[in-house]
């Protein structure tokens, strides 16, 4: 976070599905998953990307590991446009690009062992000898809290936090610099997921990584991020630090999410910021601003025109008509 060169830049990167069949006769539909995000990570940060359930947050993870291949935009990765690689040099960067997934039951394949899931990544690159690939696993095992007699075991006999772990030294073999975390810890208890995150943040530290977090846990986001996005139907409605962001959020709708947060204390006055109507289809967005369909303070020109992200002050950007000016 001390260079001025930002690790990994996104600009208004975006990725449309199109339903292949026609639907009782009707057009085929494209949902907007993600259309149009621009931010960008510096070396050694935690950026994390929160917003409700389909809202875009892991089509853009995978979008920027091109494992949705983007339809415009930009990626930049140390200064390297990473769409214009072909397959096999994109597959190279992959080395340094990784991902933890959100499901690590579905995840892992139940016919390898841990040797076998940890190693496959060595064997593709052709990483070392088989002795050094071994000693590799077992040190990145040691790393994330497994034990050496785990070796030779299949991910049916671990607790879901012993998978995830497997799932995090998966992707850390590698030695990689930059790693996505897809709801790492959404499917795990509250004890273990704050053992899974302490390790993340240790593995950080010790191995000089960057991550992006996904997740629509704020809690989660704010003791583990730098900073914070937040998305809403496909689109970046407001980027800043997390001090700022949880301490004086601009837009709306970040309003709204940060209200929802619980209080645990029974005599703490509630100051709920209820949204009323549904989260617009992706199929068909709303014009101008998304978020207007369920804003207290639309107006006509949220109605007419959308808002562009823009700095607000210390770099804390909104996509908002009324932070204008």
């Amino acid at each position: 976070m001390n260079t001025a060169e930002p690790l990994l830049k996104v600009e208004q990167l975006k990725k449309h599905f199109t339903s292949q069949k026609k639907f009782l006769g009707g057009e085929p539909k494209t949902v907007k998953a993600v259309d149009g995000v621009t931010f960008d990570i510096m070396p050694g940060e935690t950026l994390g990307v929160v917003g409700e359930s389909g809202c875009g947050k892991s089509t853009l993870g995978r979008a920027i590991l091109r494992l949705h291949e983007p339809d415009g935009g930009s990626l930049t990765y140390k200064g390297v446009d990473l769409l214009a690689l072909d397959a096999r040099e994109m597959r190279e960067y992959r080395r340094k690009m990784q991902i933890i997934f959100q499901d690590p039951y579905a995840s892992l394949n139940p016919r390898m062992t841990v040797k076998e899931l940890i190693c496959a990544s060595l064997d593709v690159f052709h990483i070392g000898t088989k002795e050094e690939r071994t000693d590799r696993v077992l040190d990145i095992m040691e790393k994330v809290g497994l034990q050496p007699e785990c070796l030779n075991r299949y991910p049916h006999e671990f607790s879901g936090g012993q998978r995830q772990r497997i799932m995090i030294a998966r992707a850390l073999v590698l030695n990689p610099e930059f790693v996505i975390g897809d709801e790492p810890v959404s499917a795990l208890d509250v004890s273990v997921r704050a053992q899974v995150l302490n390790l993340m943040r240790d593995l950080q530290h010790e191995l000089s990584l960057t991550y992006l977090f996904i997740s629509h846990d704020l809690s989660v986001v704010r003791y583990l991020c730098d900073r914070v996005m937040v998305m809403y139907v496909g689109k970046a409605v407001e980027i800043a630090t997390k001090e700022e962001l949880y301490g004086h959020a601009q837009h709306p709708y970040t309003q709204a999410l940060l209200s929802s947060i619980p209080i645990p204390d029974v005599d703490a006055p509630a100051q709920r910021i209820r949204l009323t109507g549904d989260v617009p289809s992706p199929f068909n967005p709303p014009s101008g601003c998304r978020f207007h369909t369920r804003c207290r303070y639309a107006t006509q020109r949220c109605r007419e025109c959308e808002p562009e992200l823009h700095d607000v002050g210390g770099g804390h950007m909104v996509a908002c008509h009324l932070c204008e000016g």
